[in-house]
């Protein structure tokens, strides 16, 4: 890497330290010029799921926790509920798993599914998914605007400004990699009294959450009542989803929601915070779940 460094030390939108990696880290003043030196980067690979024999898409990851990754992908899909739902999933490589289509995929996650679970035409994407879109390829909005058969007005979980204030440095400081690379996205998901539960991280946000529900789906522990999910990003329409059909009660994030996000919260029954930074906090909807 060719590190270049404006005299002075400071050039219009800056960044200053600790905004992540070994770049993110300019010393004030420093002299002009440009010296060779290591970094370190996060990793971005191709992770195509298949389910039945069916290739269903090609993801975008950081590698680690992928049997979680399909998992949690299957439930943002509405394809599975709980882990009766799988009969297994394997990662293969194209040498040893015996049937082809690996050309230009890398790894595959191999999924079968248990007897009488079928998976809708409507599911498979039309091309590949991103490591910033966690909706690509599908066809129109019905598609990717799944709802849950249980509300979550259901879930009469109050949760404190205080602890939400307090989670994002909780989740900073359970994430691995960022402080080197400052390339991945965090999910981290907490209990209603801010304790951290569990944290995954991956170069796509919607990654990340997905090894979150993941992990929870093969723990038996779907759905999350009662908890907090906490994103390092914004707050997506995906995100949203993914935290519904989770059964996820509040999803916070560190930056802004959109529009559709804070739509479907709404209908949904889920509470949306965003901007979660320092002592305050946006609340988008669901306002009620939160004890003043």
């Amino acid at each position: 890497m060719l590190r270049i460094t404006l005299p002075g030390g400071a050039g219009p939108g800056q960044r200053g330290a600790g905004d992540g990696g070994t770049g993110g880290q300019p010393g004030a003043g420093a002299p002009g010029g440009a010296t060779s030196r290591a970094d370190f980067l996060a990793t971005e690979e191709p992770l195509g799921i298949r389910v039945n024999d069916v290739a269903l898409t090609l993801t975008m990851r950081t590698p680690g926790d992928d049997v979680e990754l399909a998992a949690g992908f299957l439930v943002s899909e509405a394809v599975v509920r709980t882990p009766a739902d799988l009969a297994g999933i394997k990662l293969c490589d194209g040498t040893s798993c015996g049937h082809g289509g690996h050309e230009g995929m890398g790894n595959i996650a191999d999924v079968t599914l248990a007897p009488g679970v079928t998976l809708a035409p409507a599911a498979r994407r039309n091309f590949m998914t991103t490591s910033a879109c966690g909706v690509c390829g599908k066809a129109s909005i019905e598609d990717i605007c799944v709802l849950p058969e249980k509300a979550l007005a259901t879930d009469l979980a109050k949760f404190a400004p205080a602890v939400l204030a307090a989670l994002p440095d909780r989740l900073r400081d359970a994430q691995r990699v960022f402080s080197r690379t400052g390339g991945l996205h965090a999910a981290g998901l907490f209990t209603a009294d801010g304790e951290l539960i569990i944290v995954r991280e991956d170069v796509g946000r919607h990654n990340a959450v997905d090894k979150v529900v993941g992990w929870a789906l093969l723990a038996g522990r779907l759905p999350l009542s009662g908890c907090i999910l906490l994103v390092s990003g914004r707050a997506s329409f995906e995100l949203v989803q993914k935290a519904v059909l989770a059964g996820i009660p509040l999803l916070a994030a560190v930056s802004a929601p959109s529009s559709l996000a804070v739509d479907l919260a709404g209908e949904a029954g889920l509470t949306l915070v965003g901007f979660l930074r320092g002592p305050s906090m946006n609340v988008y909807a669901g306002a009620e779940r939160l004890s003043r």
